[in-house]
């Protein structure tokens, strides 16, 4: 069994240009939970073109009692596209579910979250997603070895409050890189 490289939970992984697999091109991901047994992270800045939390809403057992047309709901990663999470700030927990990532993040799989979203109680800050992203033992550690992914400390400024169209960027930026000097490939000196 591999040992990952360190403990990434609670990081970002920035997909570098080269990046072969076009579900994961100019993604952010917010990695949930990473150990020698693998990583679930939750893609943070691809808005779902074919799910609106109205339309989310209209499929679950949850009244929809408020204008939320300015919740939008996310891609989060390639499998099990049809079970939802919220990403959300730590001022909410769920009896036993609500995974506390670390202090800034949180995360929440049942409905009850949803219903507080909709009473206005829930999460300050929050990221719906359907989908996660999710690697075997030791398939990410290689990932980032063939030059695939960037790893930063994650902010709950670049998550929640940048827009998505500007996270992958903000990203690079906290690192003190700008996106016109990666390249597609890596090499060795």
């Amino acid at each position: 069994m591999t040992e990952p490289i360190t403990d990434l939970t609670g990081q970002l992984l920035i997909a570098m240009p080269g990046m072969p697999d076009p579900r994961f091109a100019n993604s952010l991901i917010y990695l949930c939970a990473h150990s020698s047994d693998g990583a679930m992270g939750l893609i943070v800045n691809k808005p779902s073109a074919e799910m609106s939390f109205e339309t989310l809403l209209d499929q679950l057992p949850i009244e929809n009692t408020g204008n939320l047309k300015e919740i939008r709901v996310h891609f989060g990663g390639p499998v099990e596209v049809g079970r939802g999470f919220v990403l959300h700030s730590p001022d909410f927990q769920s009896d036993m579910t609500t995974l506390q990532v670390d202090d800034t993040f949180a995360m929440t799989a049942t409905l009850d979250v949803l219903e507080s979203i909709v009473q206005g109680k829930g999460p300050e800050k929050r990221l719906i997603v359907l989908g996660y992203a999710g690697w075997g033992p030791g398939q990410l550690e290689r990932e980032i070895a063939a030059n695939g992914w960037l790893v930063c400390e994650a902010s709950s400024e670049v998550v929640f409050d940048t827009t998505d169209t500007h996270k992958w960027e903000a990203a690079l930026g906290s690192l003190g890189i700008s996106p016109l000097t990666l390249s597609s490939t890596g090499g060795r000196a």
